[in-house]
């Protein structure tokens, strides 16, 4: 009798807690959403290729594809410990380093390796951000070693801060996919970088048009498409939360654009592409951090009054002696200072499971303005010690011969345009050894 017993009481009995089980359901969207946000930073590529000049355009993206390797590596090896392993209030521990306990286990409902690989995609466009505010005048080798750098002492510091259990997540500011993380932290290293190096030569004495439109829409159409992951994916699941976040992606940014195309017909009676591509990328950043916490008509509201901000911040910018000419500051950094604060205003407990302005809880503003500002402050003062270090030690930017041929040729030995198919530029020997000996400056091979 007791052995027939025996299987009803060890069901009584009490049993350790089952380990966390993986959703293949969850596994499959973050898969997706995973190779959408890698995408964006090819996309960025395009976006900030078409703004540039033609001169400089393979350098331009490169900056971008450079972001894949260099901060892909940082990452595995460090950055994924200092931001996500349990450490201090400011940094994580090392126990994750070079992957160490990153594996198939659960992370959640998702495999940690496949959380980790998410997380990467950030970092990886976070600091392809950047690139932007110092287009046709940084030498790339100082670029391939700032990111990396970067990446460890100033992006996963903030990741962990608000995403990894650090001291903004214990005061419980609102960051739903990176609107402090991502945009306000490149944002700032980007202003940064632009006045230590200063504008480029031709700066204000010509018109420094975008040789290719049609790549700038392209790019913004293929980041507002990536962005589906970058907010949706942040949800870490398939769920009511994603779908929230999903379709604030789609409406914020169509509030920006038609926002932004009033305005432009208002001040100047002719819309542009260009500033249709800036638009969407506006309403993006803005309603980042807000995507999984606000209702759709509030994304909508927000997606509109980000526009305004950003807008004139530009318009501001052409007349000063601020080299930012793809606009980092104006579209990344105001935009996602907008989109905090408004987070504050527009979160509601029936939408994301947190309270703002809205549901009477006013002092969430004072803490999105707190995270803002401990977000400037970090990568402001930490972007300029590492840049000031690479300065003085190999060089910020490239020599004023380089400079003026564009920085395709000299420093990449490539042309995206070439006049004539086949074509192999030959320079003469003096030519050459003139070539050779101006630092970054290198004769194409064609």
């Amino acid at each position: 009798m007791l052995s027939s017993l025996a299987p009803l009481l060890s069901s009584l009995a009490p049993s350790e807690a089952a380990p966390p089980a993986i959703d293949p359901a969850n596994t499959a969207w973050m898969l997706v959403s995973t190779a959408l946000v890698l995408l964006m930073t090819p996309a960025l590529a395009f976006f900030y290729g078409g703004l540039v000049r033609s001169r400089s355009v393979l350098n331009t993206m490169m900056m971008s594809v450079a972001s894949l390797g260099v901060v892909g590596l940082a990452w595995a090896l460090l950055g994924y410990s200092l931001a996500f392993a349990p450490g201090a209030a400011l940094v994580g521990d090392v126990s994750f380093a070079g992957l160490t306990g990153v594996g198939l286990d659960a992370k959640g409902s998702i495999p940690h390796l496949l959380f980790f690989a998410y997380q990467g995609t950030f970092a990886i466009i976070t600091a392809a951000l950047i690139s932007g505010a110092v287009v046709e005048r940084l030498r790339f080798a100082a670029y391939l070693l700032f990111i990396p750098l970067w990446t460890l002492l100033v992006y996963a510091p903030v990741a962990h801060w608000v995403w990894g259990g650090g001291w903004l997540s214990s005061v419980g500011a609102l960051d739903f996919a990176g609107g402090t993380v991502v945009h306000i932290n490149a944002a700032v290293a980007a202003l940064v970088a632009a006045t230590m190096l200063k504008p480029r030569q031709d700066y204000g004495r010509q018109a420094l048009l975008p040789h290719n439109v049609p790549f700038v829409l392209l790019g913004a159409g293929l980041l507002w498409f990536g962005w589906f992951g970058f907010n949706g994916g942040s949800a870490l699941a398939s769920d009511g939360l994603a779908s929230l976040a999903f379709v604030n992606t789609m409406l914020a940014p169509a509030a920006t654009l038609t926002t932004w195309m009033v305005l432009d017909l208002v001040r100047t009676g002719r819309p542009t592409a260009v500033g249709a591509g800036t638009g969407i990328v506006v309403g993006l950043v803005a309603v980042t951090p807000a995507a999984g916490f606000v209702s759709p008509v509030s994304a909508l509201i927000l997606g509109a009054l980000a526009a305004v901000p950003s807008y004139y911040a530009i318009q501001w910018r052409r007349r000063s002696r601020l080299d930012d000419s793809l606009d980092v500051v104006a579209a990344h950094g105001l935009g996602g200072v907008v989109g905090a604060l408004l987070t504050g205003v527009f979160a509601q407990k029936a939408w994301g499971g947190q309270s703002g302005l809205l549901d009477g809880n006013g002092h969430q503003v004072l803490v999105q303005a707190a995270a803002v500002l401990a977000t400037l402050a970090w990568s402001g003062v930490v972007s300029y010690g590492l840049l000031k270090l690479i300065d003085v030690t190999v060089g910020l930017r490239v020599d004023p011969r380089a400079e003026g041929l564009g920085l395709d040729r000299p420093l990449h030995a490539e042309e995206a345009y070439a006049s004539d198919e086949g074509a192999i530029l030959v320079l003469e020997e003096s030519t050459t050894s003139h070539a050779l000996s101006e630092p970054g400056v290198v004769p194409s091979r064609g």
